[in-house]
């Protein structure tokens, strides 16, 4: 099978809930903390390895951090066809809204390499934009 049969056949959908944190949040030092929520669904016809993930948060100030690893809050899932992951993490901002994108790392079992995107979602602080 060609290597292009295969990365038509492997495919994950990545879905982020966002919520903020007001609990851990902090206004008065710029301190805003938000959790997110992914669920990793494999849409593919193949089974899938989750090995590192790479995020790009910005806040609304303009600064860019970047988080890149091995693995999912310390799994390397692999995702069946018809399944999913799911998984809670946080970040902190030094503003009341921000961006995240990003990719998760992947690989099939014959070892063919690829990227599940993660499309941009918002980091809101609901009275803030008010």
């Amino acid at each position: 099978m060609a290597y292009s049969d295969w990365m038509s056949r492997a495919h994950l959908t990545i879905t982020v809930v966002p919520r903020f944190l007001d609990e851990h949040s902090h206004p008065e030092r710029d301190e805003y903390a938000f959790s997110y929520a992914v669920t990793v669904a494999n849409t593919g016809d193949v089974p899938a390895q989750v090995i590192g993930r790479h995020w790009v948060i910005t806040d609304a100030n303009g600064k860019v951090e970047e988080v890149k690893g091995l693995g999912l809050v310390g799994q390397q899932p692999l995702i069946q066809p018809g399944t999913q992951f799911e998984y809670s993490s946080w970040t902190r901002l030094d503003s009341p809204h921000g961006i995240m994108h990003g990719e998760f790392y992947c690989v099939t079992e014959d070892m063919t390499f690829f990227e599940a995107v993660i499309e941009p979602f918002a980091l809101v602080r609901s009275n803030s934009l008010h």
